[in-house]
């Protein structure tokens, strides 16, 4: 309903996007020019300048070439200096020195190259000013269409790293809470209260046995509180058999987890686990408590975790997911994994200032079940998109970022 609600506004004309080749300066241009570097041309009636961001095979670099009545001016003769206005504050200050046919910015142009520019020039002693708008990945939005399109926000931050180790396990019966009933004198079966698939509480009643000897009859109670799993007496057995019933408590499970070697070694007992069912519907908490010693003839490792079961839903022979959480890891700065889009095949996030949304190109580091580490690209305590950021860049796309320059 959102995105039907979004496609409606969108075509009523709601938003409001930036590509970067939409940009004006202070001489009031209806259009961009476009000089021979394909650049952008500033023009006076003494100086023309024509703005380039250089890429190929060196970090971003900004390299302006000068022209007086249509001829190139030697770039020693031109005394030049840039401010770039970022969206949030962020402003860049670029001094120029000349290197062959141009002047070149001493900074690197991180992206996106979106900003607003003011240009200060000085040729044959007089001076020149230009003001322009070079905006790309950006989306201006009307906070009704902010609100309904159910954009939400986060502070990037520093975060903590759950770092897991994803593994197979498969649920099993406690060894310590299985009960094998057998019969303390020999005699006959008169009585068994109990079936299979009963649920039977501490010290309640099982079996009847007259005592061959006494002939004197004697229960026998259940020690725990479990499940009857298993019953192979019947009336008029002798109780000299094997076992007489089995019960389980399932109110705690094992979850037998097999690896690698590789991954054996980053455990430790007493390492949390996420177990989780292969459909996602369910998961439970637990911790490693047993690592084997040794490894299978296939050189599988195994461990094992112990999880509450009081619902009785992890049933023994269950195949599950066990996430081990193997590293708690600070990062100084993160956000939620939600947030990154892809743009121009790069990963960003978009931030927020006001009604202003734009990508931030973001190189990312480590990462959890929820948050990725951001190594840069971001400022920290900026205002970014958790929720449905998909749409702006759907925005950004449609209004034709091309980035060129």
């Amino acid at each position: 309903m959102k995105m039907l609600l979004f496609i409606f506004l969108l075509l009523s004309g709601q938003f409001v996007a930036a590509a970067e080749d939409h940009d004006h300066h202070d001489h009031k241009e209806t259009e961009s020019e476009e000089g021979p570097h394909q650049g952008h041309l500033l023009r006076s009636e003494e100086l023309t300048l024509e703005m380039t961001i250089y890429e190929h095979g060196v970090a971003p670099e900004m390299r302006v070439y000068a022209y007086h009545d249509g001829q190139p001016v030697n770039p020693e003769d031109v005394t030049l200096s840039v401010i770039l206005n970022r969206l949030g504050g962020e402003q860049e200050i670029i001094d120029f020195t000349p290197e062959q046919d141009y002047l070149l910015g001493g900074v690197v142009i991180t992206e996106p190259h979106s900003y607003e520019v003011e240009v200060s020039a000085t040729f044959d002693g007089e001076d020149f000013h230009w003001h322009y708008d070079n905006f790309e990945g950006r989306v201006v939005l009307t906070p009704r269409l902010i609100a309904a399109s159910g954009i939400r926000t986060e502070i990037a931050e520093p975060q903590v790293l759950a770092i897991t180790n994803s593994l197979y396990g498969v649920i099993a019966p406690a060894e310590d809470r299985q009960y094998r009933i057998f019969a303390p004198y020999p005699g006959i079966v008169e009585t068994v209260y109990v079936n299979t698939g009963d649920n039977v509480k501490k010290g309640q009643k099982l079996v009847t046995v007259r005592n061959q000897q006494t002939l004197k009859s004697y229960d026998i109670n259940s020690p725990a509180s479990g499940q009857i799993t298993k019953r192979n007496v019947q009336i008029g057995d002798h109780s000299a058999m094997a076992n007489m019933m089995e019960i389980s408590d399932l109110s705690q499970v094992w979850v037998d987890m097999s690896m690698f070697p590789k991954d054996i070694e980053q455990l430790r007992t007493g390492m949390s686990v996420v177990v989780k069912d292969l459909h996602g519907h369910e998961q439970a908490l637990g911790k490693i408590n047993y690592i084997a010693p040794v490894m299978t003839g296939g050189h599988i490792a195994s461990a094992r975790a112990v999880i509450d079961n009081k619902t009785g839903y992890w049933r023994p022979g269950m195949h599950v997911n066990a996430e081990v959480m193997v590293e708690e890891k600070p990062v100084a700065l993160a956000v939620k994994k939600s947030a990154i889009q892809q743009f121009r095949d790069k990963p960003v996030v978009f931030i927020r200032v006001g009604d202003t949304f734009e990508v931030r190109m973001v190189e990312m580091g480590r990462r959890d079940e929820t948050y990725v580490e951001i190594t840069s690209g971001l400022t920290p305590q900026s205002t970014y998109v958790t929720d449905n950021s998909y749409l702006l860049r759907a925005e950004v796309l449609k209004a034709g970022a091309t980035h060129a320059h």
